[in-house]
């Protein structure tokens, strides 16, 4: 099945080779998103909060971009380097989720750079 790269022209240059999302059929996959700017400057650095606000914002905007929402989101990956960041990153999370909850998972891992706390990769299936 062929797939659409999702791109919005907002966001800086990735910094390695890959799309913001892509859809494929009724499914949006939105890659693993971090808290950088442009050139890959490390944005809200030691807050995992604003991290993660920040996160969920540009996937919102990934998601928009496909013709989706954050309603139609199934599925979370969550990375975060410290769990001591789990429970400012679940405050933000439930704002972006207020009804009924995608499936996840959340693990513990070193991130592409210094200074990043949070990253979120997503499935979201279009109704």
């Amino acid at each position: 099945m062929p797939f659409e790269p999702i791109n919005p022209s907002q966001f800086p240059a990735p910094i390695a080779p890959y799309s913001a999302g892509t859809k494929a059929g009724s499914t949006v996959y939105v890659s693993g998103t971090l808290a950088l700017g442009e050139g890959g400057i490390v944005l809200h650095p030691g807050d995992a909060g604003a991290q993660t606000r920040h996160v969920l914002e540009t996937i919102r905007i990934t998601l928009e971009a496909a013709g989706a929402s954050m309603a139609d989101v199934a599925f979370n990956h969550i990375f975060l380097v410290d769990w001591a960041d789990y429970p400012a990153m679940n405050a933000v999370y439930a704002e972006y989720f207020p009804g009924a909850k995608p499936a996840r998972y959340c693990i513990q891992c070193g991130l592409v750079k210094p200074g990043l706390l949070v990253e979120i990769a997503t499935v979201a299936h279009l109704a």
